[in-house]
């Protein structure tokens, strides 16, 4: 069980790294220094952008059981 917990930590933290990558930038930080700026006001949709947030929370929610369950695992074994 902690075995396949574990799997499923390295695989949401690599998902979950990937998919905040895909998120449009919404200021000036340091997507825009590269020339993402334009690139962003130009391409997306609203449509798009609510399924890779709720994509993002989803990953991010069994991220963190997984975690919560590596830790009960470990304690209670």
């Amino acid at each position: 069980m902690e075995l396949f917990l574990q799997i499923l930590v390295i695989v949401t933290s690599i998902l979950l790294c990937v998919l905040i990558l895909l998120h449009r930038a919404k200021g000036g930080g340091l997507s825009t220094l590269f020339g993402g700026g334009m690139a962003s006001n130009l391409s997306g949709s609203t449509v798009a952008e609510k399924n890779l947030n709720r994509f993002t929370v989803i990953t991010a929610l069994i991220w963190f059981v997984s975690i919560i369950g590596i830790g009960l695992v470990v304690k209670y074994q």
